[in-house]
């Protein structure tokens, strides 16, 4: 049996194997292991690997390295190396990457993203920053303005593409890229690889080399699956329900739209359940409050949007549950990939409504497996026809299309078999498991 690869194998210079080891690591992770040796050569790269897998310290060691090989002082607005990433969340968390891995060496970086007051952010600017991590709509704000310039950057990096493609940044991405110097070396990491990001990576890379740690649009292996067809009306008290049966750990609940998710974190609050929400609306300083709260383990549940959610990276979290299906297939891999980290098992739960029938198909088409349906609670309905899905927020364009008219064959419902055989014994049958609604309230 080969030994495995250590950092201290990676050609890294002494200030980052120090940093390196001041937190503790001895071996990269297999998309660090396989990144950093090419990355140091200098050549183009596309990274499939979900957020959790080790890929900022993949782009960012490198980065550090080159950076610290070139001792020209800064120009004034000019970075060297650029970063973009489509939320708050994921480019603070990015930054805290190159502070913790660069702090032996005489490198500096800046995080810019709107939601805050941008003088601080243009006065770093004019002093000058070796590194530069920035949100689209901010990094174009300041370009506009003057405030920042392309012309010395070396190195670029596009991170989480596909969630760049579902927030509507593509076109920012690309007047981004038109404008920086032709001759860099160029990144591209991304959970999935759909066809658009597949033509935008072809548009900007030269010759890349491509690393994929787990096959495009999977689910992990230490994920225990479970899909409970429900009424809406009955989701809240099957939420409750869930947590109730799950007492251990953190709760991630996604919801599609930002007033839902305040409205459960209220129920959630009145059942005595330490709630918090995190979405667009929310400033910058009640969403860092949210998340601080979370990681800490005062708000045991976090209710998010899936675009507030990006870049979440908190251990801890042992239960993922999907309140409302994702109307993009790929989010549905974003969501539950939230649980299972660093080697945890974790547990992702779905309620599916009548109306959500369809996002299930293209959730499993896009998995190649089927979700394990649990078919003996109280509260699941197996006997639902579907109806036409409700139309998504901002854009099922690739995936929301067929909506529940795809199930219409047997009753609309998609059979019960299990993807990985464990729940064979609760999926036999799909009849009523509760009579008729009578003599219960329901939470609305």
């Amino acid at each position: 049996m080969s030994s495995p690869i250590l950092f201290s194998d990676l050609q890294l210079i002494d200030p980052i194997q120090r940093a390196v080891s001041d937190k503790g690591y001895t071996e990269p992770s297999p998309i660090q292991a396989r990144c950093i040796p090419t990355l140091l050569e200098g050549r183009d790269l596309i990274g499939c690997a979900q957020t959790g897998t080790g890929k900022t310290a993949a782009f960012a060691l490198p980065i550090l390295q080159h950076l610290a090989a070139d001792q020209r002082p800064r120009t004034p607005k000019s970075p060297r190396a650029l970063i973009l990433t489509p939320t708050r969340e994921l480019a603070a968390q990015i930054g805290d990457n190159f502070a913790t891995y660069g702090k032996h060496l005489k490198l500096r970086h800046l995080v810019i993203f709107g939601g805050v007051g941008q003088n601080p952010q243009v006065t770093a600017l004019r002093q000058g920053v070796d590194i530069l991590v920035a949100t689209p709509g901010r990094l174009l704000d300041l370009k506009q303005q003057g405030a920042v310039r392309f012309d010395q950057v070396q190195i670029f990096v596009l991170d989480e593409a596909d969630r760049m493609l579902d927030m509507g940044f593509v076109h920012d991405v690309k007047k981004v890229l038109a404008v920086l110097p032709p001759k860099r070396q160029s990144l591209l990491f991304s959970a999935t690889m759909p066809p658009a990001i597949a033509q935008l990576a072809q548009s900007f890379l030269n010759n890349p080399a491509k690393v994929e740690v787990t096959p495009a649009a999977t689910t992990a292996e230490r994920i225990s699956q479970e899909l409970y067809y429900v009424r809406k009306d009955d989701k809240r008290e099957l939420l409750v329900d869930r947590l109730k049966a799950h007492p251990k750990g953190l709760v991630l609940v996604f919801v599609r739209m930002k007033h839902g998710a305040n409205r459960i974190v209220e129920f959630l609050d009145k059942q005595g359940i330490r709630a918090a929400a995190i979405h667009g609306n929310k400033s910058q300083t009640a969403r860092e409050r949210a998340l601080e709260g979370f990681r800490n383990g005062t708000t045991r549940v976090l209710v998010a949007t899936d675009i507030a959610a990006r870049g979440i990276d908190v251990k801890g979290v042992s239960l993922v549950i999907n309140y409302e299906i994702p109307n993009e297939a790929e989010s549905y891999v974003h969501r539950i990939g939230r649980t299972a980290r660093a080697g945890a098992d974790g547990v992702a739960i779905s309620f599916c409504d009548s109306g959500e029938m369809g996002y299930i198909k293209t959730i499993e088409k896009l998995t190649r497996s089927t979700l394990p349906v649990i078919a003996d609670h109280p509260l699941v309905q197996t006997d639902m026809q579907p109806t036409a899905p409700e139309k998504p927020g901002g854009g099922g364009r690739r995936f929301g299309g067929g909506g529940g008219g795809q199930n219409r064959r047997s009753g609309g419902r998609p059979q019960g078999k299990s993807a990985s055989g464990g729940r064979s014994g609760n999926q036999r049958s799909f009849k009523t498991q509760r009579g008729p609604r009578q003599g219960r309230s329901s939470h609305r």
